[in-house]
């Protein structure tokens, strides 16, 4: 698998880090302080802040790497260690699909950054969307040891897990062309978003 793992890195990880920068790039506000919750090795905060200079990026991670690009601090994976909207808006990029229970960090995600989240994730629809997934997070993920309990949700789930959290999206970007051709015919399909949430007011 070494060979898939260093295609990867070459051809995937870099050109997906920066499409999705470029996403994030337009949905923020200006000025934040942002906490990226589970930033893996910090390239897609490095690049954000390439374009969005006015923004401040810390990362959490259960696992942080050596070298990460962003300031880093460990936690659990479930309570984020800050007071109440000690942060402008969290972020989690490909993360909650990697819990259990997606509600918990959501909701911590919501808590620590003052109402206003930015997701990246999965939508488990169309054909063979679970294993395609699954294979994914193998080569994304597996020589991590990152988690992977496969917790890929689809449309009617996804609005369940914002209404029990009590957020509503503000925008949405399907992600059209995350991977070079040929990847993106069979990873691209509907199977990415990037969404910006904002905490609904309670009653």
């Amino acid at each position: 698998m070494k060979w898939v793992d260093s295609l990867h890195e070459s051809r995937v990880h870099q050109r997906r880090t920066r499409v999705l920068a470029e996403a994030a790039s337009g949905m923020l506000p200006l000025g934040l302080r942002v906490l990226d919750v589970g930033c893996g090795d910090g390239l897609f905060a490095q690049k954000l802040l390439g374009l969005r200079p006015d923004l401040a990026i810390e990362g959490v991670e259960v696992l942080p790497r050596p070298g990460c690009r962003i300031p880093v601090v460990a936690f659990d994976g479930h309570r984020l260690p800050y007071p109440d909207s000690a942060f402008g808006a969290c972020m989690l990029i490909d993360v909650l699909h990697h819990t259990l229970i997606p509600s918990v960090l959501l909701r911590e995600a919501a808590r620590v950054g003052s109402g206003t989240v930015l997701i990246k994730d999965h939508l488990r629809e169309g054909f063979a969307a679970g294993p395609c997934l699954r294979f994914m997070d193998e080569v994304g993920n597996r020589r991590h040891g990152v988690a992977l309990p496969f917790n890929h949700l689809d449309a009617g789930q996804w609005r369940q897990l914002l209404a029990e959290c009590r957020l509503r999206t503000v925008r949405t970007d399907p992600l059209g062309s995350l991977y070079p051709f040929p990847g993106n015919v069979v990873f691209g399909r509907r199977l990415n978003f990037m969404s910006l949430l904002e905490a609904q007011p309670a009653g």
